[in-house]
């Protein structure tokens, strides 16, 4: 039955997000109710990882990044954090290192204060980095040591020390002069977050491009080790939910200022065509009224 569901889902979905964010929550969970340690939940959850990475090249997503281990995970307790650290280092080289990212053409990167990470961890972030730099058929984001407080305060006073310098006007200063200063500078806006766990929250991560883009978000219940692809679609489903209302709010703002200058701007009546053939019929079983609002 799953497999005829999975199905039923693929057929609904026409478009895929460009930029997928994830919140791997529930990993410990997992594990206090199978009766395993914390790390045993870690290790489930890097094969999710795997499979979600699987996902996206199958549906065309362009972007996708991984909140790994924010810099509040720094305050777990040390065995927590050194598996972790364990994880991340050996994934990073059996990445940078695999057929299928090179044959994929899969750009692997690392944003976040990564200077605060062991040493071992930052040398398999050079390497992967390093290896896969080149590539920009798909882009794989792992956050770690990441917080979005952070990374927005770290640009302002990069921008800050650019004007007292005179390297910067304060009146050229734009929305790209900031977002080149965030983590990994070209990222892109993110189209959806997804978290996982049952938490209702997205845990400051990536503020600047997910609320920023006015992002979709999915919440769901499973933990991180059992997300499925029938989760992963779900998501998608919602985030082309989200697309069709934003484009239908866009069309009726459109329709009303029409509307309202249809006596003073002579090709009102052409422009209003335009506009109609992107609305509905009906709204929610109703006849979509074209007059704009009191």
């Amino acid at each position: 039955m799953r497999s005829v569901y999975e199905r039923v889902l693929r057929r609904e979905i026409s478009g895929v997000p460009a930029h997928v964010a994830v919140i791997q929550d529930g990993n410990r969970r997992y594990a206090r109710r199978r009766g395993g340690d914390a790390t045993d939940g870690y290790s489930a959850g890097a094969e999710t990882t795997e499979r979600v990475l699987d996902w996206c090249a199958e549906l065309g997503v362009a972007e996708l990044t991984l909140y790994a281990f924010s810099t509040e995970n720094f305050n777990r307790p040390k065995d927590q954090r050194e598996h972790l650290f364990d994880l991340l280092e050996e994934k990073l080289y059996e990445f940078a290192d695999a057929d299928r990212i090179h044959e994929e053409e899969v750009r692997v990167r690392a944003i976040g204060e990564t200077a605060l990470l062991p040493e071992r961890v930052q040398e398999a972030i050079d390497y992967a980095e390093r290896r896969t730099g080149d590539y920009d058929a798909f882009t794989l984001n792992v956050a770690v040591a990441y917080g979005g407080r952070a990374e927005l305060l770290n640009a302002a006073r990069d921008v800050a020390d650019a004007v007292a310098g005179g390297d910067i006007d304060p009146d050229d200063v734009t929305a790209e002069t900031v977002e080149s200063r965030l983590y990994g500078g070209d990222v892109r806006d993110v189209d959806l977050i997804v978290r996982t766990g049952g938490d209702e929250r997205t845990s400051n991560f990536l503020p600047w491009h997910a609320n920023g883009n006015e992002a979709a978000a999915f919440f769901c219940t499973p933990y991180w080790p059992e997300f499925s692809k029938i989760d992963f679609l779900r998501a998608i489903r919602t985030y082309e939910a989200r697309e069709a209302s934003w484009r239908r709010t866009r069309a009726r703002r459109a329709l009303a200022l029409v509307h309202a200058l249809g006596d003073e701007v002579r090709e009102a009546k052409q422009v209003l065509e335009r506009f109609r053939e992107h609305l509905p019929e009906t709204v929610g079983g109703e006849e979509l009224d074209e007059r704009p609002a009191d």
